[in-house]
Parts: C-alpha cells; structure tokens; sequence
C-alpha cells in the first residue's frame, strides 16, 4: 500500500485558490482545507470556499476567525476605497492598496501548525507572481524563505522526521493559463468569488482589480466566466 500523501491547502474561494486545491488532489493527496475570516469586506468568498471544499470532497474544511481588521492597513480591512478601473499599467506599478500586511505570513504558519499537528508535510496555496499582482508575499523569494522557516521552526525539522515543502503551483502561470488548467481538471469557477468591493447581495463588482483580472483572465483563455457581475 503507497504511503498516504496529505496536504494542508489554503483556501479563500477564489478562482487560484480553488485550481489549487484542484491540483493538489490530481497529485493525489488528501487534502485539508484552511480558510480564514480576517475581516475582509469581501467575506462572500467564504461561502465559496465552503462550496469549493464540498465539491471537491476534502477530507476536513475549517475556517479560522482572525479579526485584521484590528490592524487595519488595507483596503480589504480597513475604511479605504477599494480601486476601480485601472489600467495594467497602474496596476503594475507598486504594492496596492488591497495588498493586507502579512496575510500570507500569517495564513502559512497556521497551515503550517495544523499540518504539523496532521503530520502533513505539504502545504499548497495559490499565489501568484504574474498579471500584475504587485503583493510581497506572492513572490518566489517569500515561499522560499518561509520554507526554510518552516523547516527551522517545527519539530519535524529540528528531529529530521519530516521536510516541510510549500507548493506554489501557479506561481508563474498567467490567469488565462489558471484559468485553463482548472478547466482541464474540472473546477467549476461559477463556485469562486474573486470580487473586492461586491455588492451586498455578494455580487461581484467587475471593476476592482481582482475582477478585472479575472475577466481578462478568462477572456484570453477563451471561456466564459460563469459568475455575475454588477455591470
């Protein structure tokens, strides 16, 4: 009998996040999910990932309750204008305003802990280092680090019983590549919710950042996104 693969997933429901997890069980692992509420203004993307995690069978979902917005410092998180309409260009240029202080630090030493307490050795999360999302912890070089950390910080690392490895699948995939990868493993994306600034109905706003990614993401993998928009 193979060794049982598991792994600890990050999941916000949203479109990465969801091929993610897609990903990890095509490469046959169990997989954990982990999903947080931080105080996002956008907290629909939690009922996406509850569906996300029930279509896809995980072997256990739990949401963990962190309030940032005791922090503040983002769009996401505290009273500042979500941006709309911006080129490439501008997107490009800087950390944005959506970007949350240490998110992904945070996010991976929770997974971190319950995949030690798992004895799981993986963990996957969904950034991204291409279309212009401008955030620190989405880079190469962060993942890096942190694995070094994790593997400094555990006892697995210190006894030598284990390696603690972070998957970054789609690090360097464009989102029209995502986008075409879920779909070949059968990601429903109508399940996901991407938007910023949606609606109090929880429909998505179709001009914040994340949304227009998303729609040229899906344009260019030449598909039809499946959700609603406000216009």
């Amino acid at each position: 009998m193979p060794e049982t693969k598991r792994a600890v997933v990050l999941l916000s429901g949203g479109l990465d996040s969801a091929t993610t997890l897609a990903i990890a069980k095509s490469e046959g692992y169990e997989c954990y999910a982990l999903s947080f509420d931080y105080g996002q203004r956008h907290r629909f993307e939690l009922e996406a990932a509850t569906k996300v995690a029930q279509a896809n069978r995980v072997e256990d979902h739990i949401t963990i309750d962190i309030d940032l917005r005791k922090f503040g410092g983002s769009a996401l998180t505290a009273d500042i204008d979500v941006p709309k309409d911006r080129d490439e260009e501008t997107m490009s240029a800087g950390i944005p305003v959506t970007y949350v202080p240490a998110r992904n630090t945070v996010f991976l030493s929770l997974a971190l802990g319950w995949a030690e307490a798992l004895g799981a050795f993986d963990l996957f999360i969904g950034v991204n280092a291409v279309d212009y999302s401008g955030y620190p912890d989405c880079r190469p070089e962060f993942i890096e680090q942190f694995t070094k950390l994790a593997n400094l910080a555990t006892k697995a690392g210190v006894d030598n019983s284990g390696k603690f490895e972070v998957h970054t699948p789609l690090i360097h995939l464009t989102k029209a590549e995502i986008i075409n990868k879920g779909i070949s493993l059968g990601v429903d994306y109508g399940l996901t919710h991407s938007c910023y600034d949606p609606s109090s109905e929880g429909v998505s706003c179709g001009h914040c950042d994340s949304c227009q990614l998303r729609q040229k993401g899906f344009q260019e993998a030449g598909s039809v996104d499946p959700i609603a928009y406000q216009s």
